[in-house]
């Protein structure tokens, strides 16, 4: 499907209806810069995410997950040289 759109003064544009049923687009999306130009994807609802941070989570204690998150974020700021 190929279709023109208007974009407003706002930076605004339609996405088509058929196109926001075909890929389950609510009231989000996710825009993504290409070689080829701008991308659109529909975010997985919480509801499927929830099973995809259940399997990052499995085995893991409270005090595991935030010397995790810790050292994640020093990392990004060493890297940063903050």
């Amino acid at each position: 499907m190929t279709q023109i759109v208007s974009i407003t003064s706002k930076g605004q544009a339609t996405i088509p209806k058929e196109l926001r049923e075909k890929y389950g687009m609510k009231d989000k999306a996710l825009v993504v810069d290409t070689d080829e130009g701008i991308l659109f994807k529909p975010l997985p609802s919480p509801r499927q995410e929830r099973g995809s941070l259940r399997r990052l989570l499995k085995d893991k204690t409270a005090r595991e997950l935030v010397k995790e998150a810790r050292r994640h974020e020093a990392e990004l700021v060493k890297g940063r040289r903050i």
